[in-house]
């Protein structure tokens, strides 16, 4: 059994993002611990990357901000190791295709399942290119995250039969950042995701207030949060983590 589905085994999921090496890599492994100590379920690890096409103006500054610290893919992968000694809970790298495939897809997915990553996320790679790093994957036994967009439509049942782990629904089109209201009829895409597979799907993009995550986890196994935690990381510096615990804990409590 993937690893990742431990995280949706004990109610809804609550699934953090950070960047890695922002504000630096000292203080993403001590907001890691703090995350986990605050309920995480599954933790988001951001690889940085010169040109994160999915991310809006917070993270891309994240990214901005590790990348002028030298952070590196090898950085990355030392961090996890580190992390790995006491982190028990899936940890997946969302990153994009450029980063894998300038490294050797075959050589950094042998790497994440090495060094204890179940998953990889990659919001580049439309469903249709998967194939590409999706065998790779298998091979190791690593799970290559789906991602449904509200524009799927009649490719929601097909992306979802063949997901793996669990199934990124976005919430909002567009970039990642905070919104004050979300429009999608997320309860239908969800029900789209349901009607064929059992793989659990955990909701996106957009969702920064405790009252955003309970609404979203009424229609989905899974609440992710990416910007509203890296802006307290933009605005606390090497500070933020006791601010990122707190919230963490805040939104966990808010979808149990």
């Amino acid at each position: 059994m993937s690893n990742i589905k431990n995280a949706f085994k004990n109610g809804k999921a609550f699934i953090p993002f950070v960047t890695c090496g922002d504000p630096d890599l000292e203080t993403t492994e001590q907001i890691v611990y703090a995350m986990v100590e605050a309920g995480a379920d599954l933790i988001e690890l951001g690889i940085p990357f010169s040109d994160p096409t999915a991310e809006g103006p917070v993270i891309q500054g994240a990214n901005i901000r590790a990348l002028a610290n030298h952070v590196t893919t090898n950085d990355v992968f030392d961090l996890v190791r580190k992390l790995r000694k006491t982190v028990t809970i899936p940890m997946v790298f969302m990153t994009y295709a450029n980063v894998v495939f300038s490294y050797g897809s075959e050589k950094f997915i042998g790497i994440c399942k090495e060094i204890g990553i179940d998953g990889l996320i990659l919001p580049d790679i439309p469903y249709e290119e998967k194939d590409e790093f999706d065998g790779i994957c298998k091979k190791y036994d690593l799970d290559l995250v789906s991602m449904i967009a509200p524009t799927s439509h009649d490719r929601i049942s097909m992306i979802a039969k063949e997901a793996n782990g669990f199934i990124y629904c976005v919430s909002s089109l567009g970039v990642t950042g905070t919104r004050s209201k979300i429009t999608t009829d997320i309860g239908a895409m969800t029900k789209l995701v349901k009607a064929v597979t059992d793989t659990p799907c955990a909701i996106g993009f957009g969702i920064s207030t405790p009252e955003q995550a309970k609404e979203m986890a009424a229609h989905a196994d899974g609440v992710i949060v990416g910007s509203a935690i890296v802006k307290l990381c933009a605005k606390y510096g090497r500070d933020c983590v006791p601010y990122i615990k707190d919230y963490v804990a805040s939104m966990k409590d808010a979808i149990r």
